[in-house]
């Protein structure tokens, strides 16, 4: 292999012309660069320059070598400066997982500010359901995700809480009770209930099942769905009831009323959370700066 010395000699010999000056740009004695520049054309097996006493000059062979040399340097030097900056977490490239975050209005800030403060960091945005995304940030397929309570332990991963919210009725604008400001949760044990399928989201959909349990029913659902936002969709074609985030309320519809509701069950059952989770056995310094950014931008939404 061709240390990057000798590449960097014959450089200086190369547009020099001359061994001599060559050897005083690069702070050296003459005798020497000519030896590295013998031992650099045997190492390839070409001549690289026509000598003679009078005048030195590059052959066709070293012609080429010399674009190949400040190419090999260039590479290089690029890709020391962007390791440095990587280091620094200024450039990099973050993969972020999420259940749908278009209602929530400080995250969406969060990441925003932060690609703007980091323009050279790049990102890969999937949507993807809670336990799917366990599963990437266990397996190092993803560095940060966004998510409901997993409904399973996932070891190693950690978990912070950025967002509580309560639960509220998604009704049709044609319900019998979507003009009533105060409801029961009892009152609906007749109804029909569109859910996502408990697989995709153990944690909430087993929070929505004790709530009806605690309202003295368990809900009969009709219809599923991966999304949430497929879920109103369905509340609004007439399919069922369903209970949702109350962020889902902030997407204004005329076909679908969203109603706060009572039911005799602990506060934390009432409310969802949205979690930041990421693999506290990796490091990433631009992740750590992205988790510092949606840390402070949320605290000051909540003042």
């Amino acid at each position: 292999m061709i240390e990057n010395r000798l590449l960097i000699q014959f450089i200086a010999v190369a547009e020099e012309l001359h061994f001599n000056r060559a050897a005083q740009r690069l702070h050296m004695a003459q005798p020497p660069l000519s030896q590295a520049i013998r031992r650099l054309e045997q190492e390839l097996g070409v001549s690289l320059f026509e000598r003679t006493n009078r005048s030195v000059s590059l052959t066709p062979a070293g012609i080429n070598f010399l674009e190949s040399a400040r190419e090999v340097l260039r590479v290089l030097d690029e890709g020391v400066e962007k390791t440095r900056r990587v280091s620094q977490g200024i450039e990099g490239h973050l993969t972020l997982t999420f259940i749908s975050i278009a209602g929530y209005t400080p995250l969406l800030r969060a990441l925003r500010e932060f690609r703007t403060a980091y323009p050279a960091i790049t990102f890969t945005m999937l949507e993807a359901t809670t336990q799917e995304q366990t599963e990437a940030l266990e397996q190092g397929r993803a560095d940060l995700g966004f998510m409901r309570t997993p409904g399973r332990s996932a070891p190693g991963l950690r978990f912070d809480t950025i967002l509580r919210e309560p639960v509220m009725l998604a009704l049709p604008a044609t319900h019998r009770l979507a003009q009533c400001e105060t409801l029961h949760l009892s009152a609906f044990r007749s109804d029909l209930f569109v859910s996502a399928p408990r697989h995709l989201g153990q944690g909430f959909h087993d929070q929505l099942i004790q709530l009806c349990g605690a309202a003295g029913f368990r809900p009969h659902i009709s219809q599923q769905a991966r999304q949430l936002q497929t879920l109103v969709a369905l509340v609004a074609s007439g399919f069922g009831i369903a209970l949702l985030p109350a962020s889902m309320a902030n997407e204004t519809r005329e076909d679908v009323i969203f109603r706060p509701f009572r039911v005799d069950a602990p506060a934390g059952l009432q409310h969802v959370e949205l979690l930041m989770g990421w693999n506290a056995h990796s490091t990433s310094l631009i992740r750590d700066k992205l988790i510092e950014k949606i840390h402070k931008v949320m605290a000051l939404s909540a003042d």
